[in-house]
């Protein structure tokens, strides 16, 4: 029994990134910035470095997310912010490491989150963890798109 208490406990840490997803208000936004934070310190990193770390974020994200969901009773628990950690890093993923581009990534992605565009919104609605992640990972790869766009054009940049 005490194993399972160890293990929930960790699933707790996990998927709310060490409880920043318990804050009081906006825990997603605050996952968000975690995500910036974790973008941060990986900028002079390995290119496939940087792939393994997210990809280590969405793996842990998949085992993660769904077993909180469990144990809170809820499909997406508020306090699950490992998905939003993970939309951040795919989104910020290979780009220059600049304010500018790291507050657009920011602005676009939490916008692209709460919009939920097609196929984030269908996506979400999935069972477990592939439901709580999907619509994260969708929005980080739109704000990936646009970023790209904005960089190769020039605009704001």
């Amino acid at each position: 029994m005490k194993f399972k208490k160890i293990g929930d406990f960790l699933v707790k840490a996990v998927s709310s990134v060490f409880f920043i997803g318990y804050l009081p208000f906006v825990p997603g936004t605050f996952g968000s910035l975690a995500g910036v934070g974790i973008f941060c310190l990986l900028r002079n990193t390995a290119e496939i470095t940087y792939f393994l770390f997210t990809l280590g974020v969405v793996v842990l994200g998949l085992i993660t997310s769904g077993r909180m969901g469990k144990l809170l009773g809820k499909s997406d628990p508020s306090c699950v912010v490992i998905d939003e950690v993970a939309g951040m890093l795919v989104a910020l993923s290979y780009l220059p490491v600049n304010f500018k581009v790291i507050f657009l990534a920011f602005l676009i992605f939490r916008i692209l989150d709460t919009l939920k565009p097609f196929p984030a919104g269908r996506l979400e609605h999935l069972p477990g963890s592939v439901g709580i992640l999907a619509d994260d990972l969708i929005a980080g790869i739109y704000t990936h798109i646009v970023l790209l766009l904005i960089l190769n054009l020039n605009i704001l940049i």
